[in-house]
C-alpha cells in the first residue's frame, strides 16, 4: 500500500471511529421521535396534527442550543488544540451556565406567546385545546434537551463521541419503554394521551441528565476560578460564532413555520402527513446529522493548528461518504414508499399523501446533507457569517419559493416536487462556495500536505 493509501485508510478510519457513535446516538434519538409521532397517530388524526403545529417551535428550541453547541465545541476544541488546556475548562463551565439559563428563558417565553402564534400557525380553535394540554410538558422535555445537548457538546469537544452516542441510546431506549405506558395506559389506567408523549421524554431526558452529572463531576474538564475574566474575554469570540450559528439554526424554524401555514391550507390529513415526513426527514439524516457533531470539533483543532492540508482531505472524505449514503437510502426509501407510509400511518389518507412525500424528498437530502455539512464546516473554520448566509439562501432563495410555487401549481404533489428541487440547488450551491473559499491561496496546504492529498 502506498503513503498516499495509507493516509487515507487512517483518515477514512478516524472519521468512522468518530462519527459511528453519533450516527447511532442521533439514530436512537430521532428514531424515539419518530415513535412518538407513529404511537400519536394511533391516537388519531386531530392529535398528530397538533403535534406537528408545535414542531417549528420545537426546532427553534433546538436551533438556539445547536448554535451554542456549534460555540461551544469550535472555542473549546480551538484552546485544547492551541495548547490552553486552563481555557478550555473555563470555557466549559460557562457554555454550561449560560446556555441553561438562556434555554430557559426561550422556553418561559414561548410557553406565553403560544396562543397567538399556534393562530398564525394555522391550528383552528379545536387544535389549539389540544395543543395547550401538550405544550408544558413539551417545553419542559426541550429545555431538558437542552441541558443535555450542551453537555454532549462538552464531551465532543474533547474527542468524545463514544459517550454521547451511548446516552443518546439509552435516553431514547427509556423514552421508547414509557411512550406506550403514557400515551395509551395500561389495565384501568386510560393514559395521558397526546401529553404521554412529552411526559415520556422529559423522564427519559432527566434520567440522561442524572447519568451525564456523574461523569463530567469525574473529569477535569471544568473550571471554578476565572470564569468572570473569561467571560469578558470570551464574550466577542462566542458571539461571533455562536450569533451566526444561532441565527443560521433558528432560519429553519422560521422556514417551518412558513412551510406549515402553507401546507395547513391543503388540509388536516396533509398536514399530518408532512408532521411524520418531518420526523423521517430527520431520522433519514441521521449519518450528516452525526457528521454536522463529530467533525467540527476536529477540523477546530485543525484550524487552531493551521493545518489546511488535513482539513482538504477531512472535507472531500466527508462529503464523499454524505453523498453516497444519502442519495442511496433515498432511492431505497423512495421505492419502499408505499409500505413505509403503511407503517407510520393507518389513515388512508394520510398515508397517501406521506408516501408521495416520502418518493419526491428522501432522494433529494443527498443535497441537502452537502449543504449542512458546508454550514457546520463553516462555523468551525473561522467563516461563521458565510455559513449563516449559505443557511439563509438554502432555505429564502431555494426551498421555500420552490415548496410555494410547487403547492401552487399542484397542491400537495407540485410541494414535494418544489421541495426537492429547492434541496437539490442549494445543496449545488453550497458545494460551490465551499471550492471558492477552500482555493484562497492561504487556506491551501503546505507543500508537504500537497504530496499526500
Amino acid at each position: 500500500m502506498t503513503s498516499l493509501d495509507e493516509s487515507r485508510s487512517s483518515l477514512g478510519l478516524t472519521l468512522w471511529r468518530q462519527t459511528w457513535p453519533m450516527a447511532i446516538g442521533v439514530l436512537a434519538l430521532l428514531g424515539f421521535q419518530l415513535v412518538d409521532s407513529a404511537f400519536i397517530a394511533r391516537l388519531g388524526t386531530a392529535p398528530l396534527a397538533a403535534q406537528s403545529f408545535t414542531f417549528p417551535l420545537s426546532f427553534l428550541v433546538i436551533g438556539i442550543q445547536v448554535g451554542m453547541g456549534i460555540a461551544i465545541a469550535a472555542l473549546i476544541s480551538r484552546a485544547l488544540g492551541a495548547g490552553e488546556v486552563a481555557r478550555a475548562r473555563r470555557l466549559g463551565s460557562l457554555v454550561l451556565l449560560v446556555g441553561t439559563l438562556t434555554i430557559a428563558l426561550l422556553v418561559a417565553l414561548l410557553w406565553a406567546v403560544q396562543a397567538p402564534v399556534f393562530a398564525l400557525l394555522g391550528a383552528d380553535e379545536s387544535t389549539r385545546v389540544l395543543i395547550r394540554d401538550y405544550w408544558a410538558p413539551q417545553l419542559l422535555a426541550a429545555w431538558l434537551g437542552a441541558v443535555l445537548y450542551f453537555g454532549y457538546s462538552l464531551f465532543r469537544a474533547h474527542g468524545d463521541t463514544w459517550l454521547p452516542g451511548k446516552m443518546m441510546v439509552m435516553t431514547s431506549l427509556l423514552n421508547l419503554l414509557l411512550d406506550p405506558l403514557l400515551i395509551f395506559g395500561i389495565g384501568p389506567w386510560q393514559g395521558l394521551g397526546l401529553p404521554g408523549a412529552a411526559w415520556a421524554t422529559s423522564i427519559a431526558f432527566a434520567t440522561g441528565l442524572l447519568v451525564l452529572g456523574r461523569r463530567l463531576s469525574g473529569m477535569d474538564w471544568l473550571a471554578a476560578d476565572g470564569l468572570l475574566g473569561e467571560l469578558r474575554r470570551s464574550l466577542g469570540p462566542f458571539a461571533g460564532i455562536a450569533g451566526p450559528a444561532m441565527i443560521s439554526q433558528l432560519m429553519p424554524p422560521l422556514a417551518a413555520m412558513l412551510a406549515i401555514s402553507v401546507v395547513a391550507s391543503l388540509g388536516e390529513a396533509q398536514v399530518a402527513a408532512w408532521g411524520l415526513a418531518s420526523r423521517l426527514e430527520t431520522l433519514s439524516l441521521m449519518v450528516v446529522l452525526a457528521m454536522t457533531m463529530s467533525l467540527p470539533p476536529w477540523l477546530g483543532r485543525c484550524y487552531g493548528a493551521g493545518d489546511w492540508g488535513q482539513i482538504h482531505r477531512l472535507m472531500r472524505l466527508a462529503l464523499r461518504v454524505v453523498v453516497i449514503w444519502q442519495l442511496s437510502l433515498g432511492i431505497l426509501m423512495a421505492l419502499a414508499s408505499p409500505w413505509v407510509a403503511q407503517g407510520l400511518s393507518g389513515n388512508p389518507e394520510v398515508r397517501d399523501d406521506l408516501a408521495i412525500l416520502i418518493r419526491f424528498l428522501l432522494p433529494s437530502y443527498a443535497a441537502l446533507g452537502v449543504c449542512m455539512l458546508v454550514v457546520s464546516a463553516g462555523n468551525a473554520l473561522g467563516w461563521p457569517l458565510r455559513a449563516m448566509l449559505m443557511s439563509a439562501a438554502r432555505l429564502f432563495v431555494f426551498y421555500l419559493p420552490c415548496l410555494w410555487a410547487g403547492a401552487w401549481l399542484a397542491n400537495l404533489m407540485g410541494l414535494a416536487m418544489g421541495a426537492a428541487l429547492g434541496n437539490l440547488l442549494a445543496g449545488l450551491a453550497a458545494w460551490q462556495v465551499l471550492r471558492r473559499i477552500l482555493a484562497s491561496p492561504r487556506r491551501q496546504p503546505e507543500r508537504e500536505s500537497r504530496a499526500i492529498s
